[in-house]
């Protein structure tokens, strides 16, 4: 930090926060607002006379909470600039009744309780996003007796006490008696590698996937201690390690050489001895079968990684994806590992995923190069797949504003919108929400598509299954399948579109008109969507085709909703086969009925269900295996609609 606070091309804008992104790729306008530090940087030579006399004792953050600071402080020993900070909320003031000692101590007068916040504006041709991560708190899992028993403390914590510039100046104690600890034990995956089950539905007792960090983080601080105090006993509770970087598996076999200790299975409870505060672990011994109890002085907690706190305050302001653990997405994780899908954004380190440093410096190195050459170009390259405004058509109404996940479209009411080529990406969300048939994707036209299903259903109609299948996800999961060489029946005719979100209603209606017995409409999952949010479309409008199709006298089960990944083409057989099942059941004589019902009918593109207002108890129905349950809908929640009985996504909310 102090050598890009030295560096002569890098402005360093420290205790500061981003409040609005505006703009495209090489033409972003970013407002950023600079903090009042009521010191001035430029003449406090951190003395630290004013923090002596500051009266205001808080927790201090860096330390985790296991030393004090003063109001007045410096956040930590590198920080740059090296001045002190006044922290507005916890001061007292300078109301000479009230405080300002600090300001009296000041020799230098750098004090100036005056000082007001700056909001600066940036012009900026390209952004990398690295807001890192935070840790796991573990106070849910209280089986391991972090909030009732002192020596039971994170990894975190514990890397403090070790640490040279700790509270404890890098001499180990334990918490209770500030004693030397001889006997240690690590519990790892706190927080990481936890099912999601009924009995943790939200997460909060833990994450489902490997914090990637925590089993060489355990590893390294055991062979500290043996370095230190080799007479530590040290005991890992684990349930696999995962030792997978370069000289990892040497560093494993070292510390077990040295004496560490690694029984296989998870703590099931802590107890406290009241008397001597040691600890009592009972864990069961996989590899044996045995229920253990090990007697330990200090028990530290491997605490996993979780998205920061602002990550998602970012992701807002440059809409970015995310995936179902809350990391930012990236474009694809082989060929654009550090683009994200809005151009000229890049994400970097654990924003992206939880990763050790030598993974987040390649990663960040990765994303200054993919930077530097879009800033060395005088223009940039977009892909000719980008929507277009036919003017004459258009009637200003600016529902394609709305819907576009990348604020590709600029419209001002009794104006025609315009589309931001260099920001579009392609999705073709706009153009299946605009009514009026205004906006044209190339490449993508209504006219091609309305063109492949008439292929697809001129001969023997009743036996083709008419696909719509996402390019990134559900069409790429297709492609698994073929490759890895699944049987599933043939009759699926896929339509590739760049996003489920281009599926116009009007699609789905022509081809049930055409005598499709069965349509399907497939995407990435939910909470993955590669076009950031345009999925959220495609589940409003296949609710409104139900409820019409419902309507009209044709079975809504007949449209089948699913979300189906790149990697998941067991899935995608599966889909296909009960696609299939449902397929065979519909008769030539149900399919000339459903032709003659639609042909006068409206195309539906609003559903009851998105009119309400508040959250209320509703039934859910699924059209794949027909079971039915109770649930709490609420139309503005962004969650995934899935049968608990056959894991479907074609499931309707009746009202």
């Amino acid at each position: 930090m102090m050598d890009v606070g030295r560096h002569p091309n890098i402005t360093l804008m420290a205790y500061s926060e981003v409040e609005d992104i505006a703009g495209y790729v090489g033409n972003f306008q970013i407002k950023v607002r600079r903090k009042a530090r009521y010191v001035d940087e430029t003449e406090c030579t951190a003395c630290g006379d004013c923090a002596v006399v500051c009266p205001v004792v808080k927790p201090d953050e860096f330390q985790a909470g296991l030393s004090t600071r003063r109001a007045i402080y410096i956040p930590f020993p590198q920080a740059v600039p090296s001045s002190y900070i006044i922290n507005a909320d916890e001061c007292l003031g300078n109301n000479p009744i009230a405080c300002g000692k600090c300001q009296a101590a000041c020799d230098k007068q750098c004090i100036d309780f005056d000082m007001q916040d700056e909001v600066v504006d940036l012009e900026v041709g390209a952004i990398i996003v690295a807001t890192g991560m935070d840790v796991y708190d573990p106070t849910p899992l209280d089986e391991y007796g972090y909030t009732s028993y002192p020596n039971v403390i994170t990894s975190l914590e514990f890397e403090r006490l070790i640490s040279a510039g700790g509270p404890t100046e890098g001499h180990l104690v334990r918490p209770s008696d500030r004693q030397r600890p001889r006997r240690i034990g690590f519990v790892q995956c706190v927080g990481s590698r936890t099912a999601l089950t009924d009995s943790n539905p939200d997460g909060r007792r833990g994450n489902p996937y490997c914090s990637n960090i925590c089993c060489m983080n355990t590893i390294k601080d055991s062979l500290l201690l043996k370095d230190h105090y080799p007479d530590t006993d040290i005991l890992v509770f684990y349930m696999d390690i995962r030792a997978f970087g370069k000289g990892f598996e040497d560093l494993y076999m070292r510390s077990r050489a040295e004496g560490v200790h690694y029984l296989r299975g998870l703590p099931g409870e802590v107890e406290e001895d009241p008397e001597t505060q040691s600890l009592r672990v009972y864990a069961e011994n996989t590899s044996s079968g045995q229920l253990e109890m090990h007697e330990v002085d200090l028990l530290v907690l491997s605490v996993g990684a979780v998205p920061s706190r602002e990550t998602d305050q970012v992701r807002q302001l440059l809409t970015l994806s995310r995936t179902g653990d809350g990391f930012l997405m990236e474009a694809h994780p082989k060929l654009k590992p550090v683009d994200s899908p809005t151009k000229g954004v890049y994400i970097a380190g654990c924003a992206e995923s939880p990763k050790d440093v030598k993974d987040s410096v390649t990663q960040a190195s990765a994303a200054a190069a993919r930077a530097e050459v879009l800033l060395s170009a005088s223009k940039t390259k977009v892909e000719a797949i980008t929507a277009v405004v036919d003017e004459e058509l258009c009637k200003k109404c600016g529902r394609c504003a709305e819907v576009c996940p990348f604020s590709a479209i600029l419209w001002r009411k009794g104006e025609v919108a315009h589309v931001v080529s260099a920001a579009c990406a392609g999705c073709g969300t706009c153009a299946a929400e605009c009514p009026f048939g205004a906006i044209v994707m190339r490449h993508f036209t209504d006219q091609q598509i309305y063109a492949m299903i008439d292929a697809i259903l001129e001969e023997n109609p009743l036996e083709k299954v008419p696909v719509f299948a996402c390019n990134w996800c559900s069409y790429a999961g297709a492609d698994t399948a073929g490759t890895a060489r699944l049987q599933y029946p043939p009759n699926a005719r896929i339509i590739r579109t760049m996003c489920s979100g281009r599926v116009n209603p009007a699609f789905v209606w022509y081809a049930f008109q055409k005598g499709a017995p069965v349509v399907l409409v497939s995407g990435c999952h939910y909470v993955d969507c590669h076009y950031i949010s345009a999925n959220r479309n495609t589940v409003r409008r296949v609710d409104a085709l139900w409820e019409g199709l419902e309507k009209a006298g044709v079975r809504p089960e007949r449209l089948q909703l699913d979300w189906c990944s790149a990697a998941e083409g067991q899935k995608w057989a599966r889909v296909m086969r009960e696609v299939e099942g449902l397929r065979a059941k519909v008769t030539a004589e149900e399919v000339e009925r459903t032709r003659e019902l639609l042909q006068d009918k409206k195309v539906p593109t609003t559903s009851k269900v998105y009119r309400l207002k508040e959250p209320r108890s509703v039934t859910m129905r699924c059209y794949r295996c027909g079971h039915e349950w109770g649930a709490m809908f609420d139309p503005a929640s962004d969650e995934e609609r899935m049968c608990p009985q056959c894991r479907s996504n074609s499931v309707r909310v009746l009202l």
